[in-house]
């Protein structure tokens, strides 16, 4: 059987503007030319000139977060319980199960930038694609930020999911779902503006604060879900496991069998 894959992920540079810029990655590159003195010196009496053409090895020193690029965040980074009470879990307990399932593309792309999806909208949309979910889905939004992904515009581009959407998900057994945008929440300046005329605090993180009630996970600053029809594929996602972490990095894939 013929599969397909297709990268859901972003590569990390030094470049775009993905992130707020206290967050962004830092990467230093280092040639082969440049390495070669540091190579030789791992063994006594060898001399740059006499490695292979004088080259050492090409290596990269990388600073960064562990939600920098395409991640996936655990229950920890939310609140220090999930399920009401037990202490939730960080990247490198969460079950491998959860992130090799079949996948459920949302799109809403039609909602206004700043928004925030409501367990309506979740309904809405999936009795439009026809599809029901079952337990341990993993489910990603397709918003208007992918579009914007390269661009300043990127970090206030999207609508949100909100603590009605998120418990409607995870109530299905949903464990793990994604965004393309930069927070599975509402972008930070409209959450503020609405703070601001409201004095309302639950509204801020409100989707991610849904996982001290069940505890689940999601990706964000995935790409290229538009390219994704609404079911019949499946979703990649294992994190890098970093001990008592909340996020470990992932190389998101959908995989088809053809």
């Amino acid at each position: 059987m013929a599969r397909r894959f297709i990268d859901l992920s972003v590569a990390l540079d030094n470049e775009t503007p993905a992130d707020p810029p206290p967050l962004r990655p830092r990467i230093q590159y280092q040639s082969h030319d440049e390495t070669a003195a540091s190579m030789a010196a791992m063994f006594p009496g060898l001399r740059p000139d006499q490695l292979f053409e004088g080259k050492g090895w090409a290596v990269e020193d990388v600073t960064l977060t562990t939600h920098s690029g395409t991640h996936l965040d655990a229950p920890w980074h939310y609140h220090p319980t999930m399920n009401d009470g037990e202490r939730a879990g960080t990247i490198d307990e969460i079950p491998l199960d959860w992130c090799f399932r079949p996948g459920v593309k949302l799109d809403l792309r039609h909602l206004p930038d700043g928004s925030v999806a409501t367990a309506a909208d979740i309904e809405a949309e999936l009795t439009r694609i026809q599809v029901t979910l079952q337990p341990l889905d993993i489910v990603v939004v397709n918003t208007s930020a992918g579009a914007a992904y390269g661009t300043p515009a990127y970090l206030g581009k999207g609508c949100g999911i909100g603590r009605e959407a998120t418990l409607y998900l995870l109530e299905q057994g949903v464990r793990v779902t994604g965004t393309d945008a930069w927070s599975w929440d509402a972008p930070f300046p409209a959450t503020a503006r609405k703070f601001a005329e409201t004095g309302d605090a639950s509204l801020i993180w409100e989707g991610h604060k849904a996982g001290a009630k069940i505890g689940y996970c999601h990706m964000e600053k995935l790409h290229g879900l538009e390219q994704l029809p609404a079911s019949g594929f499946q979703i990649i996602c294992f994190p890098v496991k970093i001990k008592a972490a909340s996020a470990g990095w992932t190389r998101a894939v959908a995989l088809f069998d053809e």
